[in-house]
């Protein structure tokens, strides 16, 4: 890596750090520059503006979300089994890295300019994710229309695509509802030390998975 794109990398590593230790109201070009022991106006050559550097911090998230993924579905054998997987570690992150996953789902930055031929527009990196969603989706229901030897796919059912969209909604809603403290009010308050809500949003996420695509028979 050139020094030029060292620099560059330095100062996206400096507005992750703030972004996850003081949220994304506190990253600034300037205080990003003071951080990294830089001019003020070095920033400015690869983050013309505010929304260009938040940007840049967004897609790191969406990076890591990856790496996460990736992590998470390792040994998995099945797609319900892969979904769960999914789900557990989207609203762990979520929940983890709660600066960071409010900032990679901000509408300015998701609808964000063009950009480099290398680069996708952030809303693009949500892509692969929604459509691998989906395609797990679709065959969780092959296997339980084999399973069940029906004829064919349920023509009642929405396409895959839309069940997709829907788990990914009620997904979204869980990390906002309990990083909110609104899920814990609602189920009750949990038992104290550790991480008690672990069993809580486990049960929800099975609820969710149940409800689109049915419970998982032995």
């Amino acid at each position: 890596m050139t020094d030029e794109g060292s620099l560059r990398e330095r100062l996206i590593d400096v507005g992750v750090d703030l972004v996850l230790t003081e949220g994304s109201a506190s990253v600034g070009l300037r205080e990003i520059a003071r951080r990294a022991g830089v001019s003020h106006g070095a920033p400015r050559r690869y983050f013309p503006t505010h929304h260009a550097l938040l940007s840049a911090i967004a897609r790191r998230g969406f990076e890591d979300l990856a790496t996460r993924f990736e992590a998470a579905v390792a040994g998995t054998t099945t797609p319900r089994g892969e979904l769960d997987a999914l789900a557990r570690a989207y609203v762990g992150y979520a929940l983890e890295r709660r600066g960071m996953f409010e900032l990679m789902w901000r509408h300015d930055l998701l609808d964000s300019a063009p950009q480099p031929s290398d680069r996708p527009r952030l809303r693009e990196l949500t892509l692969p994710l929604f459509g691998h969603i989906t395609e797990l989706v679709a065959r969780c229901r092959s296997e339980r229309d084999t399973a069940q030897r029906t004829d064919g796919p349920n023509e009642a059912a929405p396409p895959p695509a839309v069940t997709a969209a829907t788990l990914w909604s009620n997904l979204h809603g869980i990390a906002q509802l309990w990083a909110w403290g609104s899920l814990q009010l609602a189920l009750g308050a949990p038992p104290p030390g550790g991480d008690p809500g672990d069993d809580q949003r486990a049960r929800l996420i099975t609820a969710i998975l149940d409800a689109h695509l049915g419970p998982v028979t032995s």
